[in-house]
């Protein structure tokens, strides 16, 4: 696998699952450097990533903006979704050490909007990612038999937006997935997955980029705001911005404040009430 670049086997067995990991991304050393930015950023701006903020960090910060248009995971990604990628949004998702927060059984297509669903979502591991620590599970192949019904819950402990969840998901068929620090899993928007509490003595974070979007597709629930991945946007679907200069910009904080507020809409559409992310 030359740059990230997937083999025949390992598009097949993604196509036959709905999901890929571990596909190795970043060093130790670029690894350290995303703590290092959280850190700070938690230090002295710690209201930019929490509740609704937790969505688009990497409009304002430079490193995680890398990482959103990192070329390694956007060779991953054309395998499936083809070459002109847009870049659509992402989430820092933060288990804080032995905490209630979960996430439950959902697919991610049912709520973002795209229409076709030629969309992948990519998920980094930030720190090790392990069944003790609150890793996702998913549900191999149930992406082949479309969208299943969801009831939201609004569970204060559901890091999902609204507490969207699959009831009777068979366990025993799903899969955990386990990750180092620096690896990506991938799955498609319509397998179904969640992720447990953290129940070890050290934190987990992921990075996931929800999600990168082939050109052609449309969103049918309000606006996005992207940025160009890779190749060309002939289609103009969506509001197009720059990637960030410096870090911690005023008008940068300003278009994600502007992004994350039409995003609730998406997310929330059609919901009786809204949750805090």
């Amino acid at each position: 696998m030359q740059n990230n670049r997937l083999t025949d086997t390992k598009i097949k067995k993604y196509n036959e699952n709905g999901y890929l990991s571990p596909i190795n991304i970043l060093s130790s050393y670029e690894v350290i450097q995303l703590r290092e930015e959280l850190n700070n950023i938690e230090k002295k701006w710690p209201n930019q990533i929490n509740g609704l903020n937790r969505n688009n960090i990497h409009y304002f910060s430079t490193l995680f903006s890398e990482l959103a248009h990192n070329f390694k995971i956007l060779n991953v990604v054309e395998s499936f979704i083809g070459h002109n990628i847009l870049v659509a949004g992402s989430v820092l998702f933060l288990k804080e050490p032995e905490n209630k927060g979960f996430i439950s059984w959902h697919q991610d297509g049912i709520y973002q909007g795209w229409k076709p669903y030629n969309s992948i979502t990519a998920w980094i591991a930030i720190t090790d990612v392990n069944e003790s620590n609150g890793c996702m599970r998913m549900w191999p192949g149930s992406h082949k038999n479309k969208f299943k019904k969801h009831k939201d819950t609004f569970d204060k402990n559901n890091l999902l937006t609204r507490g969207q969840t699959i009831e009777n998901v068979p366990l025993k068929e799903t899969v955990p997935i386990i990750l180092k620090a620096g690896q990506l899993s991938i799955h498609h928007p319509m397998t179904v997955h969640g992720s447990g509490p953290n129940l070890s003595k050290s934190r987990r974070i992921g990075f996931a980029i929800q999600s990168y979007i082939g050109a052609n597709v449309k969103q049918k629930n309000g606006n996005t705001y992207v940025q160009l991945g890779r190749g060309i946007d002939k289609y103009k679907y969506h509001k197009h911005i720059s990637k960030p200069t410096k870090f911690m910009d005023k008008n940068d904080l300003i278009l994600r404040d502007k992004a994350n507020k039409e995003l609730q809409k998406i997310l929330y559409k059609d919901s009786k009430k809204i949750g805090k992310y």
